[in-house]
């Protein structure tokens, strides 16, 4: 197999025959759990006490953008480092930084203080995602890939979850729910350990692979994620402030979020099947005009009994391109290639939630609270539209995009 520059694409070592590779699947697994629900539980939880302090959605909007910064610089150095400490040892200290810092936006309620610490928790928990993404793509037996790649998609739903659960029993206010947070790292360090010798760790002895060369290969591999993260870490932030101006009270916002999350998590298992059976782009084309369509009629559903089925459905759709994703670069891309898509999904991930949030809350201080809805609608609309005429991955690259 050739790069685009015509030299030969390294294999990680022994990740792809892994005689039993379920160790190393529950690692990933773990992994993955405590980025979302790391996410889930922060997101929500700093925006009500900003909130409720009197912080503008703009400027909520900003400090949840820099956790998504943090995920864009950690990124461009993730897969040095891999080649120099290996993942192993960078995701355990991952754990630990992800508590620490945790522990530190607990102890302040000085929000010009939160901006870095955001901003270094989106770098650390970057470990978490790259490598996670990299581990399952690795160990997935290709011909029930789609269907691994759901239930991954399905534990990272859960956590998601699970933060706006915890929110709405044990509230915003105290150090509950920070509590929590700060010792889930510690809750998957065990499947870590346990899974050690069964991790893929070949990237000390690959070279790095090019952002440019994956770009050119998957521009709107990349434009998916993209939209997703924006609409993942958008809703996150700005949720609780819409559904607050909707009239619902915090206690109804939280399981209105849980709803939308929830619906994430029961579709990602069928969407993994559909995709090992049919063409992807047009499950993401369907997906994306759902979700649009769902957008436009939320502001006279919202509060209503048709809110609660109509939040389950879009939260399914919204969320479902990124297994999709996730599916289509362990087919396409291996060995140091699969390494840098998933780095550059990273960056994707980060843009679109450093982008997401302060266009979205700055189109509720325009347009009121219906610029929450107005942003998403618009944005899934561009996507269906971009998918209708361009393949998820190049042609060209179809049959050797290993590059």
């Amino acid at each position: 197999m050739k790069r685009r520059d015509g030299h030969a694409e390294p294999l990680a070592p022994a990740n792809e025959t892994v005689a039993n590779p379920v160790k190393g699947i529950a690692a990933a697994i773990g992994a993955v759990a405590v980025f979302s629900f790391t996410g889930g539980v922060t997101f929500p939880l700093l925006s009500f006490i900003m909130n409720r302090n009197g912080a503008s959605p703009t400027l909520i909007g900003l400090s949840g953008a820099m956790m998504p910064l943090g995920i864009i610089c950690g990124a461009f150095i993730v897969p040095a480092l891999a080649r120099r400490y290996g993942a192993f040892f960078l995701c355990l200290g991952s754990y630990i930084a992800v508590a620490v810092l945790i522990l530190g936006l607990a102890l302040t309620r000085d929000f010009d203080l939160w901006f870095p610490l955001r901003f270094a928790l989106g770098v650390a928990i970057n470990f978490l995602f790259i490598f996670s993404e990299t581990w399952i793509n690795q160990l997935a037996p290709p011909h029930i890939r789609g269907r691994i790649m759901g239930l991954y998609v399905t534990i990272a739903a859960a956590g998601f979850t699970l933060g706006p659960v915890l929110l709405s029993v044990i509230g915003s206010e105290g150090y509950g729910a920070f509590t929590v947070a700060i010792f889930s790292p510690f809750a998957a360090l065990p499947l870590l350990l346990w899974a050690r010798p069964q991790l893929p760790d070949g990237f000390k002895d690959s070279p790095a692979g090019s952002f440019m060369v994956f770009a050119r290969a998957a521009p709107m591999l990349l434009l998916l994620v993209g939209i997703v993260a924006l609409y993942d870490q958008t809703l996150l932030t700005l949720f609780p402030v819409y559904g607050l101006g909707a009239g619902l009270g915090e206690v109804q916002t939280n399981w209105a979020l849980s709803v939308m999350i929830s619906g994430n998590m029961l579709l990602q298992l069928p969407l993994g099947w559909l995709a090992d059976k049919i063409d992807r782009r047009y499950i993401v084309v369907v997906l994306a005009v759902t979700t649009a369509a769902g957008f436009a009629v939320l502001p006279l559903a919202i509060g209503t009994f048709w809110g609660w089925p109509l939040l389950f459905a879009i939260g399914a759709t919204g969320f479902g391109g990124f297994t999709i994703a996730m599916v289509e670069l362990g087919d396409k891309f291996t060995g140091t290639m699969l390494l840098t898509g998933n780095s550059a999904f990273a960056v994707m991930w980060g843009l679109g939630g450093l982008l997401g949030p302060p266009v979205a809350g700055a189109a509720m201080d325009v347009y009121g609270i219906d610029g929450f809805p107005l942003t998403l609608m618009v944005l899934f609309g561009i996507l269906a539209l971009a998918l209708t005429w361009r393949p998820l991955v190049q042609s060209k690259n179809s049959s050797s995009s290993h590059l």
